[in-house]
């Protein structure tokens, strides 16, 4: 008998730090099409989920950091058309952790036109995105125990599920 060919979901791996250096600000890149937010992306094959927040970190800003805290698990449940030559961007879970900058001095990337630290109450205002800034509400909010948010972006940002885990 002939076994019936599975095939398994991509679900892509994402990681980002929300960076604070020795005077409380918070460390933000300003990316080409989504504007400013804290610093990560994709976990890359064979890479765990804490060194690919320290090598986005260090790659898109010049920051040595620290990883800590796990404070958001995101899920954005909507593929969309893709760009950069990707024809279709999958479905995607994203952990947030906060981190301690250890050294380095911020600077643009290939990914970023800029990256700064910013005191934290004009940080918040500064993100565009809708579903970083949930993301940032999320950190705010963080009292000890993560928050869980379900959300798609495309074709517009729609909040899904927010709760506590």
């Amino acid at each position: 008998m002939k076994q019936k060919e599975r095939v398994l979901p991509c679900h892509v791996l994402a990681a980002a730090g929300l960076v604070f250096n020795e005077r409380g600000e918070i460390l933000l890149v300003k990316k080409h099409r989504s504007g400013w937010e804290f610093p990560g992306g994709i976990v890359e094959v064979g890479e765990n989920a804490i060194d690919a927040v320290r090598r986005e970190i260090l790659e898109e800003t010049g920051i040595d950091a620290e990883v800590g805290e796990l404070f958001c698990v995101s899920s954005n449940t909507g593929k969309h058309p893709g760009y950069n030559g990707v024809k279709e961007v999958p479905t995607k879970l994203m952990l947030d952790f906060i981190c301690r900058a250890l050294g380095g001095t911020p600077r643009p990337s290939e990914e970023n036109s800029e990256s700064a630290f910013f005191p934290r109450d004009k940080a918040g205002d500064m993100i565009q995105s809708p579903a970083m800034r949930e993301r940032y509400q999320a950190f705010l909010a963080y009292a000890g125990r993560p928050c869980y948010l379900e959300y798609v972006t495309w074709p517009e940002f729609r909040l899904k599920e927010k709760r506590t885990i």
